[in-house]
């Protein structure tokens, strides 16, 4: 298989779905090497600390919708990774929209994921 000579204007999301689909289109023998190649491309380099943005705290409006409250939340802490809050965050949604938990309520278990999750964020070991 040829490929096209790799971009340097390449968004990394952008690189690793193309990595992910290469990595599908491979035998489970050629999937075993190239994972072998990444871990040795990753070893032989050592780890550079990462630096985690501290939160940039937005006061919390007496009258906020859960909505605006995600939004304030995603610019409190631009270091997570919305993705992996989406399980949680579309359940306390569909609390509030479906089951009509109070907007109170919900924002304060917001804040809760939000603030756990980057605590994990920062215990992460390197």
């Amino acid at each position: 298989m040829s490929l096209p000579p790799p971009s340097t204007h390449r968004a990394p999301a952008a690189s690793e779905r193309r990595l992910r689909d290469l990595y599908r289109g491979l035998s489970a023998p050629d999937q075993e090497t190239l994972l072998a190649f990444a871990e040795f491309l990753a070893g032989r380099t050592p780890a550079v600390p990462v630096s985690i943005p501290l939160p940039e705290p937005i006061p919390r409006p007496a009258e906020e919708t859960v909505i605006r409250a995600m939004k304030r939340l995603s610019a409190t802490y631009p270091a997570l990774d919305k993705a992996r809050l989406l399980n949680e965050t579309s359940q306390l949604m569909t609390q509030h929209v479906m089951q009509g938990c109070g907007a109170v309520e919900v924002i304060d278990e917001l804040e809760a994921v939000f603030a756990r999750h980057y605590q994990r964020l920062c215990e992460k070991p390197e």
